[in-house]
């Protein structure tokens, strides 16, 4: 179990998490932002995990649905709704949107649009450490469509070979895109896949935290002594649907009921008062997050635009001219 003061931040972090996807389908439903909005709803408890047993030097890829790891791995709240509201006080300046929120003072590489694109930018980043002889690892997460990609593969056989700190992270919330997972997979599960590799692969409920972190912190642990990459596919449920205006009617009822009884914030405020938090722990740090996510997108919604001429800078490296070499 994690000490007490990382115990407050997983549940400051998972409530805070929560009622941001939240106001993210508030803001869907009112068209206030442009482009498509994906949640993280039913899945919160990976990110929140899987961070905690991270040191924050640690990098990490992140996919279209990345606001809940970057939430996790400490970008700033208001930057991040700014972001998603392209305002110039973003993370990005504005120019990434919901899609594409990067930090690499926090260890956050990238979100990004394309499937599978994560782990062969992790690891790069994976391949760096070894070669400084670093203990830093690379985590790179992405979901159960991602492993027919050819790039997820090429990543996956080329950590092994070259023995990197590479965590492959597979959130499996049971849909790649509306197509279910036992549909798609030709294995038993996404683990059973690193077989390939001679990868060390497990598969961990994903609805639980506390589950989510000890697995988290085993794998970080012997990665951090030269152990070589390894795969966790934590299971959850997708309770939103694949983008924000998807009318969900490709997920049953009944599973959709199970998986709602496993809610992570519902095990989460079950396991409260076993780990020492009352129930006035727990209200103060729902409404402290509460309070969080209100400030960030009101002062989203007040902060300046772009200016046009902005779209002119960090396109090009601005080298300057007394480095300038001419044929």
């Amino acid at each position: 179990m994690p000490p007490e003061s990382t115990v407050r931040w997983m549940y400051q972090c998972l409530f805070r998490i929560r009622f941001f996807e939240e106001r993210i389908q508030e803001l869907a439903r009112e068209k206030a932002v442009p482009g498509y909005l994906h949640t993280y709803l039913g899945s919160e408890a990976i990110a929140v995990g899987v961070m905690a047993a991270l040191r924050q030097d640690d990098w990490i890829t992140s996919t279209y649905r990345s606001h809940g790891h970057a939430i996790a791995k400490n970008v700033d709240l208001c930057e991040i709704a700014a972001e998603i509201h392209g305002r110039r006080t973003g993370v990005c300046k504005g120019r990434g949107g919901s899609m594409h929120i990067s930090d690499f003072d926090k260890g956050m590489l990238g979100a990004f649009g394309i499937v599978a694109a994560g782990p062969a930018i992790a690891l790069g980043a994976a391949l760096q450490e070894r070669r400084k002889g670093s203990d830093r690892i690379a985590v790179s997460f992405f979901g159960d469509g991602a492993v027919h990609n050819g790039v997820f593969h090429e990543a996956a056989g080329l950590a092994k070979l070259w023995n990197v700190p590479l965590l492959l992270v597979c959130e499996n919330n049971g849909y790649a895109e509306a197509t279910a997972t036992d549909w798609h997979l030709n294995t038993e599960t996404v683990a059973d896949m690193m077989a390939a590799y001679a990868m060390p692969a497990r598969t961990v409920d994903g609805m639980d935290m506390f589950t989510v972190y000890e697995a988290a912190s085993d794998a970080v642990q012997r990665m951090r002594q030269g152990g070589g990459p390894e795969l966790i596919e934590f299971k959850s449920y997708r309770f939103s649907g694949q983008y924000e205006g998807d009318e969900q009617a490709y997920q049953p009822p009944a599973e959709v009921s199970k998986a709602r009884a496993r809610d992570p914030v519902l095990l989460a405020r079950n396991t409260a008062s076993q780990l020492g938090l009352g129930g006035a722990a727990i209200e103060a740090l729902e409404a402290a997050a509460h309070r969080d996510v209100d400030d960030a997108f009101a002062r989203a919604a007040e902060a300046a635009w772009p200016a046009p001429e902005d779209a002119l800078e960090e396109v090009y490296v601005a080298y300057p001219k007394d480095r300038i070499a001419y044929a």
